[in-house]
């Protein structure tokens, strides 16, 4: 029985405040990050929302693998019990939201167009107030090879940069990494222009851009990278039901032995 205990306690010590903590440093992660499209969704209501679960989830996990603990360590029934209603709930919270994300996936993909969207339509480089989410625009656009959301014809409905009078262009969706940039620049921002064209007006057909959208590769990317959140949301829940099953079998363990211990007259 000691054997097990301490097994017990060090599979909750190792498994679930790594589990914790790793979920804990994700939902930090998606509010924190400023460099990926991430970034760009955090206006996104229903993603703070995900993020502050991922960090309560977190911080519950480690503090009830540490409550776990004890009760192991001590053979304290009810700390033993806690952990096991806090890890059925947390193992229902999860599965809650899987089935809600995938119902809502349509919901989910309007709102990410409502935001690029809104973005490009008052992309403005003079705004300084607005640097930082147009920045990590511009590094999607430049690195993904894309343009616009749907297609580069978004960008038309710009004011800002349709009112200009030569070519001009978003510098991020140059098709030409070397064109009127310095070489190594690591991101490309604002507007550039075409200054060996005669036009007097800013037509997008004389853009040297992309033509494709960033929609289909960032929804590809997704589509790529599904199978290993799916294994890690399987593994999650795993490893959440193995505690439970271990928590049940110490409680037993521990009720059958007190009850060995009753004097029998």
């Amino acid at each position: 029985f000691i054997f097990y205990k301490y097994m017990y306690t060090s599979q909750i010590i190792l498994v679930f405040n790594i589990l914790g903590a790793v979920i804990l440093g994700f939902g930090i992660w998606i509010l924190a990050d400023r460099s990926s499209f991430i970034s760009v969704l955090q206006t996104s209501n229903n993603l703070k929302i995900g993020a502050y679960v991922f960090i309560g989830v977190g911080a519950v996990t480690m503090i009830m693998g540490f409550l776990g603990c004890i009760g192991a360590v001590n053979e304290i029934r009810c700390l033993l019990g806690l952990y096991f209603a806090a890890l059925l709930l947390i193992l229902v919270a999860q599965v809650t939201a899987g089935v809600l994300v995938y119902f809502h996936t349509d919901k989910v993909k309007e709102e990410m167009n409502t935001i690029v969207n809104n973005l490009i339509l008052t992309y403005d480089p003079d705004n300084p107030q607005q640097a930082a989410i147009q920045d990590t625009w511009d590094y999607v656009q430049s690195q993904v090879k894309c343009c616009g959301w749907t297609s580069y014809l978004n960008w038309t409905e710009n004011i800002n940069l349709m009112n200009r009078s030569v070519t001009t262009y978003p510098c991020s969706c140059n098709n030409d990494s070397f064109s009127e940039m310095e070489e190594g620049s690591m991101i490309r921002s604002g507007f550039c222009h075409v200054f060996n064209n005669t036009q007097s007006n800013n037509d997008p057909k004389d853009w040297p851009v992309y033509t494709e959208g960033c929609m289909e590769k960032v929804q590809m990317w997704l589509r790529d990278n599904l199978g290993i959140i799916l294994g890690v949301c399987i593994g999650v829940a795993v490893t959440e039901l193995l505690g439970m099953m271990l928590s049940i079998c110490l409680c037993r363990h521990i009720h059958s032995e007190d009850y060995s211990k009753v004097p029998k007259y």
